[in-house]
């Protein structure tokens, strides 16, 4: 028979199953799409078939446009939705990007000189990127690196061969997708130098391959440029130079016109050349030479296109070229077409550039000039009068100047949205009215259940009369060269006091409330029309006048005293500047109360932006914070002064302990026995905690306000609950004031007051980072308006209420009135961890309508928490950041239903989920082209199988037990045919792609490789 502790052991085993069960349903972990501009892009790709652009990165990645990044990735981008990703194990950067013509492969080359093979596979409805093959030139034994070290990669058009140029200045031809090097088709330096007259190879070394293209009509000619000039056309059948090209100067790139007959080639001198294909060997002398920008020694012309137009003559296009001296630090692309000629002008600095063309087949007129610039992605409209930018989709640059805070509001009204929307249209009219022309794929992700904004603030913008942003301001007539801004990234800010510190908007109302590095508050409201106004500045002094404190630190920003005129969208309408012109480290705002509150590292207010007064002013300054006086933009103290106070401060607290000792004795003793009686009733229930250090008083900016909260709540009596406002500061105190509000028909008459009700000081003076009402049920209290607008239920006001102070060190719960502590959870005693970062979340499971309410923490070590409430028990934890990335841990947000946002580099957020039932991922699907090449049997890859292999690929038919035919054969008849077949043919070439990837691959690729779009 069983004893009754076993039958206890038996219940409590199955209680925690189903209590696991349900987290299972309620949280999961997923980090998911990531938002902005992938950091530090190196190299750019785009397929004209596949209609895809591809990224890489100094870390290592590729990547295909909206998705996930990390260290050493590819990313490919499309239409807007369609993303993927691909990470290399090796963390070097991504030098080059190629499509394989007319197919779903790509090839990188990294800078360690390894190739990697990757491919777009079907799964489970839906693409992924996958790396199918890796490779790295081997050359004979004891030769020097530069002999198999690429600088120059081409894809043939057969889809089957890649050349690849070296720094050796040999050729080396390698069949893809399997990597295999073809010996006997390689193209030496002594090949090339042999038929080169000697006089020209006496004058100079060839040096490396520096660019290899394909005769656009004669596929099987490719012409191989070297680094001091020499440009040879080759016959790849014949294995021999067809004609040399002796260039004199330093050469960066070539073009092959469509016309088959001329050759561009731009140089390092700031020149481009035309050659004309003529047979006659050698040709010494270019057709013609130009220099764009005058005679004055100029910039290199890294890239040069030339593209026919239906609309008149040709478009040129090049990058660089700028007169060394007077803008050598500009960076330009310049597009000429008959007498129109402008120098687009970037901020950062141009990795490369493509453009997009009309047509199926993009053979047609140039419609659109895509430039990837260090911080930026640029399209330029080439068949709009002006040549406007085409507003992004994606990759938006979010980091147009440094992100200093940032802002989540989830379910935003229609109305607003819309709102919103045509406030945004209005200020974009300078864009160019043409769809995004990047539109490969397709996005199968569902539209979302709701619509959410991020809004950040950035640490300043300079501005001028004439905005360097606006794309269609042109240079001052006559101005050579003819420079024009494009782009949105600015770096530079004419001010740091303009920076943007918090943010908090209201969906309901519209009411928008922004704060600065100056002690700035701007109450601004969003208006459909442009309005002339003038915003009335309210000075609040946090000091209250105490004496002996001098503000060290910058000065306010001026108010300017005349009406301004503000286009539709958000308007600013009232201002309060608080003294000492302080960071603002708090701000809250109320739109039903109209109130707004305010805080810094000296105090914190409450304004009234109905009546545009201020109501309440509380200085949390200690008089040992020194360095709240010195404020942020001040020199840093010297070591002398730093140490001075440190003895001062020593010195200080023997004086008053020798002083106070005899008082303070029996105080200690009786803190000593509680905290003991504490520690024995919770040693059952605790695991082996760390004691919690109490912090001095003395500590720097103990008086800094971290959180600010309003709620109707209980706090003078146990019936009646009244508005009130709460505070939490560095040194772990807690302020709470209660409200008199007049009613809504006299509030614009009857003054407001603020009364103090309460004050919690926490006993180790741990910052306070949060601070949550419950009601009587143990709900967080709603929103402002959301009860008025019916999207929440009135909180319970008959059960007790509670507050729950979130310190940085512990949670602790504590009733109201009363203010008496119920409960405490010690993250910091079981772990050692910090509260960086806290917020409420709903979860729900996929089956259940019913939403729970629980706290998320974010800690030092980069941890994210569920905590149950009100019982404040810890339900699961996942590692999110590493515990190095500070940045990261200071700029993560919380949404409503369990996401969050973080920074994982200067220009792009990583999005991250905690629920089950709302999950934000990338889902699209890529088919291949239908003009997919067959294998040539010309081609040397065709005859020169050594293996005895056939190359060409066939699919087993199951039922049949034999192979059907080619996909060739299908798509022949296909064409003659129903989609039925079509669809069937897709079916083929996955087969096909499934089959290679089983039976070829050397060696398995990791499973940190694979990055799916919709797993």
């Amino acid at each position: 028979m069983l004893n009754t502790g076993t039958m206890k052991r038996f219940r409590r085993h199955g209680h925690e199953s189903q209590r696991d069960k349900h987290k299972q349903d309620l949280y999961q972990f997923n980090k998911t799409v990531e938002h902005g501009f992938p950091h530090q892009p190196s190299s750019l790709g785009y397929s004209p078939s596949l209609q895809l652009m591809a990224i890489g990165t100094r870390s290592g990645a590729i990547k295909l446009p909206e998705g996930k990044m990390s260290v050493v990735e590819c990313r490919r981008y499309g239409a807007p939705g369609v993303e993927f990703m691909g990470l290399h194990d090796e963390n070097t950067a991504v030098t080059q990007v190629h499509f394989l013509p007319n197919q779903v492969e790509l090839v990188t080359l990294l800078e360690d000189n390894s190739l990697h093979m990757w491919t777009l596979r079907a799964h489970n409805s839906t693409s992924e990127l996958l790396e199918i093959g890796r490779f790295t030139l081997s050359g004979p034994p004891g030769a020097p690196p530069s002999v198999t070290r690429v600088t120059a990669v081409l894809a043939h058009s057969s889809g089957e061969l890649l050349l690849l140029g070296t720094e050796g200045g040999h050729v080396f031809v390698v069949e893809v997708p399997g990597f295999r090097e073809l010996e006997e088709n390689n193209i030496s330096m002594e090949d090339v130098q042999s038929r080169v007259p000697e006089d020209y190879v006496g004058r100079r070394n060839l040096e490396c391959v520096e660019a290899l293209h394909e005769n656009p009509l004669n596929p099987r000619q490719v012409l191989i440029g070297y680094s001091r000039g020499l440009m040879v056309l080759w016959d790849l059948d014949r294995q021999r130079p067809v004609q040399h090209f002796l260039g004199t100067q330093q050469l960066e790139s070539v073009w092959w016109m469509e016309d088959g007959g001329n050759i561009l080639s731009s140089h390092s001198d700031g020149s481009y050349c035309q050659w004309t294909v003529t047979g006659e060997d050698p040709q010494t002398e270019p057709e013609k030479q130009e220099t764009p920008y005058g005679a004055f020694p100029c910039k290199a012309i890294s890239k040069v296109i030339q593209l026919p137009s239906k609309q008149g003559p040709p478009f040129l296009i090049f990058s660089g070229g700028m007169p060394r001296a007077s803008y050598g630090d500009r960076h330009c692309i310049s597009v000429i077409k008959s007498k129109t000629h402008e120098a687009l002008d970037f901020t950062s600095r141009i990795i490369d550039f493509f453009i997009i063309r009309e047509g199926e087949n993009q053979t047609g007129e140039p419609s659109a000039l895509v430039v990837l610039v260090e911080e930026e992605l640029v399209v330029v409209d080439l068949q709009t009068e002006g040549w406007p930018v085409i507003q992004t989709p994606y990759l938006v640059p979010l980091h147009c100047s440094a992100i200093t805070c940032s802002h989540h509001v989830s379910s935003i009204p229609l109305k607003l949205w819309e709102r919103v929307q045509a406030a945004g249209a209005h200020q974009n009219t300078h864009y160019s009215t043409k769809p995004w022309p990047i539109n490969g794929g397709q996005n199968l992700a569902p539209d979302p259940p709701q619509r959410d904004l991020l809004l950040t603030g950035t640490a300043g913008v300079f501005h001028t009369d004439a905005d360097p942003n606006d794309n269609m301001n042109q240079g001052s007539e006559g101005e050579w060269p003819p420079f024009r801004k494009v782009g949105c990234f600015d770096p530079y800010s004419d001010d740091p006091r303009l920076g943007i510190q918090k943010i908090h908007l209201c969906k309901y109302s519209g009411y928008l409330t922004v704060a600065g590095t100056a002690g700035q508050i701007l109450v601004l409201e969003l208006n459909d029309e442009a309005a002339e106004q003038m915003v009335e500045a309210t000075v609040v002094d946090l000091l209250q006048g105490q004496e002996g404190f001098r503000w060290k630190g910058q000065a306010r920003l001026d108010v300017r005293e005349e009406p301004v005129l503000f286009p539709p969208g958000f308007q600013p309408f009232a201002m309060v500047q608080c003294q000492p012109p302080a960071v603002v480290t708090a701000i809250t705002l109320h739109s039903e109360w109209k109130l707004v509150a305010f805080g810094t590292s000296h105090g914190f207010g409450l304004y009234d932006y109905h009546q545009r007064n201020n109501i309440l002013v509380k200085c949390t300054l200690n008089p040992s914070d020194q360095m709240a006086l010195e404020g942020p933009l001040s020199r840093v103290k010297s070591i002398k002064k730093s140490l001075r106070q440190s003895f001062r401060r020593i010195r200080r607290s023997r004086v008053s302990m020798r002083k106070h000792h005899t008082n303070n004795a029996a105080k200690l003793q009786e803190i000593n026995a509680r905290l003991e009686a504490e520690a024995l009733q919770e040693m059952e229930l605790a695991p082996v905690q760390r004691k919690i250090e109490a912090r001095s008083s003395d500590d720097s900016f103990t008086g800094l306000v971290r959180t600010l909260y309003f709620a109707d709540t209980f706090v003078s009596d146990g019936t009646h609950s009244t508005p009130s406002l709460w505070a939490g500061t560095n040194g772990g105190a807690v302020f709470a004031f209660v409200l008199r509000i007049p009613p809504q028909e006299r509030r614009a008459e009857d003054p407001l007051s603020a009364q103090a009700a309460k004050e919690i000081q926490l006993m180790h003076r741990a910052p306070v980072v949060g601070l949550v009402v419950l009601d009587g049920k143990g709900a967080p209290l709603p929103e402002p308006l959301e009860v008025a607008h019916d999207l929440a239920r009135s909180p319970e006001m008959h059960g007790s209420h509670h507050l729950l102070v979130v310190s940085e060190e512990q949670l602790k719960m504590f009733t109201l009135p009363k203010v008496s502590s119920k409960s405490k959870l010690k993250l910091t005693a079981v772990d050692g961890s910090r509260v960086r970062r806290v917020g409420v979340a709903w979860f729900g499971s996929k089956t259940d309508e019913q939403l729970e309410s629980s706290l998320v923490v974010l800690t030092n070590q980069g941890e994210l928490h569920v905590i149950s409430l009100p019982s404040i028990k810890m339900l699961v934890h996942y590692p999110c950041i590493r515990k190095e990335d500070v940045s990261g841990i200071a700029s993560c947000v919380f949404t409503k239903y369990g996401q969050g946002f973080y920074l994982i580099s200067p220009s792009e957020f990583e999005r991250f989920s905690l629920s089950t039932r709302w999950v934000v991922e990338a889902r699209c699907l890529v088919e291949p082209p239908l003009q997919m090449r067959p294998k040539n049997p010309s081609s040397p890859v065709w005859r020169d199988q050594s293996d005895g292999v056939a190359t060409e690929h066939r699919n087993f038919n199951k039922e049949s037990g034999g192979f059907e035919s080619s996909p060739n054969q299908v798509m022949e008849h296909a064409l003659l045919n129903d989609e039925r077949v079509l669809q069937e043919i897709q079916k083929s070439l996955e087969g096909e792609q499934m089959t290679f990837l089983e039976n070829n691959l050397k060696t398995t690729p990791k499973a940190g490789n694979v990055l799916s779009n919709g797993d």
